[in-house]
């Protein structure tokens, strides 16, 4: 109930500023999507657009202790200082205030639960990019402090809004049966391992075939991972990260009258038109109990590992992480 309310009256709030765009507020310019998404919420010019608000805050961050982070920062924030004119803030809290709506964009999955405690008693609607978290303990947590304080979030990989939808190939094959979904999944040894990057494929695999996996097995070599899940309706997922080799994408979903291929062709747009679509109405369009089950699925197969590629459930992952249903 008190959600609802706080719902509704993020809505009559968005109706008060009428057609005026949404002030959004980035935390962390350290990666790429900071300059891209920018760019497309900013520049009317840009063929990828996306009306509705635009970037004029950012909190720079950034950890020391990743390369990929810490020697993209002030790159990244002279470049939105000096082309679209955003304020750099000292604080989150103090860029929470004075924003509509806040992205979490640090590359670094381990700060984003403090990042995310930080901003959420401005009561914003918060995008949090991948990776969502460094474990699925942290994630749960985000999941029952936004919940209980009626604060409206949404995360997602780009692979779940490709440019080619996967609806009109997937009406084509009957009911599917299994997918195979393939993508990188370097190891950085500040995360849990597909925490990193491997998220993409696993929520490329998710976005096929919905959630509902009960258990996972883990194939580990040097170069290659394979995680093979078992959905409750006997249908099964594998979710193949290449540690070397080849850096594309794509899921071959079996059906019950064919074979097709979906998700080789990604961009960021779709998901940048789906965040503005959140921000401006507060729905979140993947429930938050579909990203911790993605989460868990990864963390189950982590467990996998340790165990020497013995089965493990999802639903042990979850009761270890302290997740408890708000149903």
């Amino acid at each position: 109930m008190l959600r609802s309310i706080l719902l509704l009256l993020f809505i009559s709030c968005l109706s008060l500023r009428g057609a005026e765009p949404l002030r959004l507020g980035i935390i962390g310019l350290d990666t790429s999507h900071v300059p891209a998404f920018t760019k497309t919420f900013n520049d009317p010019k840009d063929p990828g657009y996306v009306p509705g608000g635009r970037v004029v805050a950012a909190f720079k961050g950034g950890s020391a202790d990743i390369d990929a982070s810490a020697s993209r920062v002030e790159g990244y924030t002279k470049q939105l200082v000096e082309t679209y004119g955003v304020k750099i803030y000292d604080t989150i809290e103090e860029l929470s205030r004075n924003v509509d709506a806040i992205l979490i964009e640090s590359l670094d999955g381990r700060p984003h639960l403090d990042q995310f405690r930080r901003a959420l008693a401005a009561k914003k609607p918060i995008f949090i990019d991948k990776p969502f978290s460094n474990s699925l303990k942290d994630a749960v947590e985000i999941m029952r402090l936004a919940r209980e304080a009626g604060v409206p979030i949404f995360s997602s990989s780009s692979l779940r809004y490709a440019p080619e939808p996967y609806a009109p190939k997937l009406a084509l094959i009957g009911n599917i049966t299994s997918a195979y979904s393939v993508g990188p999944a370097e190891f950085e040894p500040h995360h849990t391992d597909f925490f990193w990057y491997g998220i993409h494929c696993v929520e490329a695999l998710y976005t096929v075939l919905g959630p509902g996996c009960t258990q996972v097995v883990r194939t580990h070599t040097a170069n290659t991972d394979l995680i093979t899940g078992i959905w409750s309706d006997g249908r099964i997922g594998i979710a193949q990260g290449n540690r070397k080799g080849y850096k594309g994408y794509g899921v071959t979903v079996v059906g019950t009258k064919g074979v097709t291929t979906v998700g080789d062709k990604y961009s960021y747009h779709g998901l940048t038109v789906e965040i503005m679509k959140f921000f401006q109405t507060g729905i979140s369009p993947v429930a938050p109990e579909t990203t911790l089950e993605l989460l868990a699925f990864m963390e189950a197969a982590d467990e996998s590992k340790r165990r020497g590629g013995t089965p493990v459930t999802i639903a042990e992952i979850l009761r270890q992480a302290g997740y408890q249903s708000a149903k």
